[in-house]
């Protein structure tokens, strides 16, 4: 919520969980394509942008109430 602010009526533990998982697959993939190696700082950026995307695009394809 920090880096998406505004209305958005998900509830906290739907925000954490797609925060997580938003992290974790930016992460991976991240590793995959040979960006960075684990436990470099970069590693930690890519996983707030993957964050970030994915509640974005849950925020783009849900329907407005």
């Amino acid at each position: 919520r920090f880096f998406m602010p505004g209305n958005n009526r998900m509830g906290c533990l739907l925000t954490i969980v797609l925060g997580i998982v938003g992290a974790l697959v930016a992460g991976w993939f991240g590793q995959y394509m040979g960006w960075y190696a684990p436990g470099e700082p970069a590693g930690f950026l890519g996983a707030v942008v993957g964050a970030v995307a994915v509640l974005a695009l849950m925020r783009l394809f849900t329907p407005r109430r």
